[in-house]
């Protein structure tokens, strides 16, 4: 669907949804229910007993082919929502094999950027600390600069 085929009420639904909603941080996974019993190797039966109590307790949400991780499940996990940005300048002449070594690193997304600085790492907080250390023993990496998010705004 693109945006010009989206008009009337429902765009005015989706825009009101946006307006009074607040931003989140959830995870997704697109899986059958039957898929995921079979991975866990228990019955779909057992699944649905421990989904039932993950959605009574706010962790997950599910759906039709998919179940989300809440903030509140994020939070049970022990995983930070508010994540840590560390914007990266890189040697020219080493950033092709820098970039190559940051997607090993426990990060959520790492981009290419332009300006003056070449990539921005996206990292959970708890991790931050292990990043940096692994950042600092890749060639090439001229300067980081760190910030930890405190709250997400509208």
């Amino acid at each position: 669907m693109d945006k010009e085929t989206l008009t009337g009420r429902p765009y005015r639904l989706l825009r009101r949804i946006y307006a009074q909603g607040s931003p989140a941080s959830i995870y997704t996974i697109q899986v059958k229910q039957s898929e995921l019993a079979k991975q866990l190797q228990i019955s779909r039966q057992a699944l649905n007993v421990h989904l039932r109590k993950l959605r009574d307790l706010g962790c997950i949400r599910t759906g039709r082919g998919f179940i989300d991780i809440t903030e509140e499940g994020l939070d049970t996990l022990g995983i930070s929502v508010n994540p840590a940005f560390i914007f990266i300048r890189i040697s020219p002449l080493k950033r092709e094999e820098a970039y190559h070594e940051m997607a090993n690193l426990p990060i959520q997304q790492v981009f290419r950027v332009a300006g003056d600085m070449d990539a921005v790492l996206l990292v959970e907080q708890g991790k931050l600390n292990e990043v940096l250390r692994r950042l600092a023993l890749l060639k090439g990496i001229q300067e980081t600069r760190s910030y930890v998010t405190i709250q997400a705004l509208k």
